[in-house]
């Protein structure tokens, strides 16, 4: 060991282009994972499988920024959850009303629109439907009796525009058009031009107008949405899912899976080797042979036949990592220490009777802490690699939205095959560039502690 102090590794290290590049790359990650923990809850855990939590969503969606490339606009899929309301009294009939403002400026139909809503009543209030285009032209879209109840009653329900009745009540108002409305969808009438059938853009409103008796009905609830083809910043999976969200925890995921793996294997690694070093003769040498049995495993397929065989828990992951992690570094840490523990000061140590433990922790770690920092860098991307690989595999936690979990996600409903890169370089880049940080660190510290590797 060349000695080398705390106070000196740091200055070396911000004179490394390396280090400070690995040292930027990690303060992002370590951003993205902070926002991530404030702004998504984590109760997404549970819901990430959760089918019916994602409902409202769209299939595959590209993420709406992919607008700006092209010539001519997809709809974004708009979930509006903050109407207009109106409440009116006329002849003894109460109306509530609420009304969606949409800009509508896309040059291809929405692919539906549905409107979510939950309505407090007594008796059979009627609810009607209607959209004001941007030429002025007023469609009626529905007219429904809600399901009489002679006590107060909370009726949740869902109108797709692909609704019967819908499509008959547009059917009705057929000579507003010019074309023919014959196989047309609900959402290409509504969104169509007078003379032709293309897409009206501007803004359109669409209200949704409660009327009862009653002056305690009300509408609690209330959502329209428009379906598109566009959506969030990355877009969305085959299961509705947004993706972004996905993206975000899965880096306080990585970073936590790397991170607590090679410290804790390191840590082991170097307790193991130098007593082992300190030791010497028959201790070494059974300690060695063992670090040569856990050695000569392999890891990787005996990762796979843990994880089918005893639990695929990420928490039993990490701990199933560290057991192959440390064996190296024990290696490295027992040649270090027999070097060490034939110096003067721990011959005196020695001679003044002071025990092992003390001589250890005192004397020989000190003198390993640079290597055990650099070691500690160089083995995360190992780690969260090693983690993506198994949940690529279909052998991670599927509870856990991780960067591996989403490409075996998009492997398994071919997105490579459909083009949906979307779903596949996200993740992929994230790895890469979280792999790079610390590899970027931990060669720079290396270059430190290592003389040789300087030029």
């Amino acid at each position: 060991m060349n000695g080398i102090t705390l106070q000196e590794i740091k200055q070396e290290f911000l004179k490394s282009k390396m280090g400070i590049a690995g040292i930027s790359i990690l303060i992002i990650l370590i951003g993205i994972s902070i926002i991530a923990m404030i702004a998504i809850p984590i109760e997404t855990f549970q819901e990430w499988n959760n089918p019916s939590s994602w409902i409202l969503y769209p299939k595959v969606a590209i993420p709406v920024w992919m607008n700006l490339f092209m010539t001519e606009k997809i709809p974004e899929h708009k979930i509006l959850e903050n109407p207009s309301i109106q409440n009116i009294l006329q002849d003894e009939i109460i109306l509530t009303s609420h009304q969606f403002g949409l800009n509508f400026d896309y040059d291809y139909f929405p692919n539906d629109f549905i409107y979510v809503f939950s309505s407090e009543y007594v008796g059979s209030p009627l609810l009607k439907m209607s959209v004001i285009r941007p030429d002025g032209v007023q469609l009626e879209l529905l007219s429904t009796a809600l399901p009489y109840s002679n006590s107060k009653t909370v009726h949740s329900e869902r109108i797709f525009s692909t609704d019967d009745a819908i499509k008959k009540n547009l059917a009705l108002q057929s000579e507003k058009f010019q074309f023919s409305l014959d196989g047309l969808s609900s959402e290409d009438i509504v969104f169509s031009k007078i003379e032709a059938n293309e897409p009206l853009k501007g803004k359109y409103i669409f209200s949704m107008n409660l009327y009862g008796v009653n002056s305690e009905n009300q509408i609690h609830e209330s959502k329209l949405i428009i379906g598109g083809k566009a959506f969030g910043v990355m877009g969305t999976d085959e299961l509705r899912r947004d993706l972004a969200v996905g993206l975000l925890w899965g880096t306080p995921l990585a970073l936590f899976i790397g991170i607590v793996v090679s410290i804790a294997s390191v840590v082991m690694g170097l307790l193991y080797g130098v007593y082992a070093g300190f030791k010497g003769k028959k201790t070494d040498e059974t300690m060695m042979r063992f670090n040569d049995v856990i050695y000569a495993l392999p890891a990787l397929p005996f990762l796979i036949i843990l994880s089918v065989t005893i639990s695929n828990s990420i928490f039993l992951m990490i701990g199933f990592l560290m057991i192959f992690g440390w064996v190296g570094i024990a290696k490295v840490a027992r040649s270090m220490s027999l070097q060490i523990k034939t110096r003067g000061y721990v011959d005196a140590a020695n001679m003044m009777g002071q025990k092992d433990s003390k001589i250890i922790f005192k004397h020989i770690l000190p003198q390993l802490l640079p290597y055990a920092f650099a070691s500690i860098a160089i083995s995360v991307p190992a780690a969260i690699t090693t983690e993506a690989g198994l949940s690529f595999l279909g052998l991670g936690d599927p509870s856990f939205p991780t960067w591996g979990q989403i490409l075996h996600d998009a492997n398994t409903f071919g997105a490579a095959a459909r083009g949906l890169w979307w779903w596949i370089m996200p993740p992929g880049v994230m790895i890469a560039i979280t792999g790079l940080a610390f590899v970027f660190i931990g060669n720079a510290l290396d270059a430190i502690v290592n003389p040789k590797l300087k030029r």
